[in-house]
Parts: C-alpha cells; structure tokens; sequence
C-alpha cells in the first residue's frame, strides 16, 4: 500500500489504457479492500490485456467464461460485464474528445492541493464534481461508476489532489 501511494496515487494519468486500468480497478474494489485489488493488479493487467480499451470492449464470450475461470482476478460477473462494456463506452469518449483524458479534464477542474488545516478523515467520499462526472459516465453508459467510485478514481490518477498536510506528496 506504501509503494501504490509513494509511486501512484495522485500521481497524473494521461493514457487511456492507464485511465481506464484504474477506473476498472476502482470498480472491481467495490466491496472488497484496496490490498486485495493491488495483489491482484498484474493478473487483472494480464487478463484485461494491458487494460486497452479497444481490446477490452472486443472480448466475446469465451473471453468472459476465460475471466470468470481466472483466480488470479476478482470473478464477479458484474464487473466483468461492466468492464468490456466500459471499454466500448471509453472509445466512443476518446473519439469524440480526443481521449480520455481530454474528457475527464473537460469536466473536472485543474487539481489544487487541500487546505493545509486538512485533517485525517477530513476529506470527502464525493464532491459535486465528482457526482458530475459520475453522472456523466452513467449518462454514455458506463456502469459501476458511481460518485464514489469516480471520486475515488479523480483521487488516483490525479485529477483531484488529496495527499495531506504533512505527506511527502502535499503541494500545499
């Protein structure tokens, strides 16, 4: 966990793959703890073929019973779906925008650093930008993408800047 925040979180994404990697990822832990999804991180990334979305949004069948067979992922069904459908959804937003980082900075505003009077536990779950995007998202079809969710994933690549006062990472 040390390493995935030193090296990761909050750091800015730019690459759809790298975007749609972690919104799948944000999605897949719905329910379960960050540890078990960084465990499992480069058997998603082997299994989601790099995490491409045009790869993505081709699997067939057989590449969803091929998921649902691999323990070295989370098996949810839902998810699985949700992510090949997700990967559809991420290429008609790059060719309309450009790519994906195009669209999600067309909605969310340049990261500021948060108050240096921040305190552990003070940060929000969501914020109004985020229930944007997240509507948006839903809106074009995405699933598992819930204000949340979204929130959590604008945290991991970038796109809002939560480290604290007090973190090597803070630009307070």
């Amino acid at each position: 966990m040390l390493a995935y925040h030193d090296d990761d979180w909050g750091t800015p994404v730019h690459g759809d793959a790298e975007l749609f990697e972690r919104l799948a990822l944000e999605a897949f832990q719905a329910g379960l703890s960050w540890s078990t999804i960084l465990n499992k991180r480069e058997a998603f990334a082997a299994a989601f073929r790099g995490f491409e979305p045009r790869a993505v949004a081709a699997f067939s069948d057989a590449d969803r019973a091929r998921l649902m067979a691999d323990a070295g992922i989370v098996r949810n069904g839902a998810k699985i779906d949700a992510t090949i459908a997700n990967a559809r959804v991420a290429l008609e937003l790059a060719a309309e925008f450009g790519s994906l980082d195009a669209y999600f900075r067309s909605i969310v505003p340049p990261a500021r650093p948060v108050p240096p009077d921040t305190v552990p536990g003070g940060l929000p779950d969501t914020t109004p930008v985020g229930d944007a995007l997240s509507k948006d998202l839903k809106r074009r079809g995405m699933r598992f993408v819930g204000p949340t969710i979204v929130y959590s994933f604008m945290q991991s690549v970038g796109l809002v800047d939560d480290h604290m006062p007090g973190c090597f990472r803070y630009r307070g």
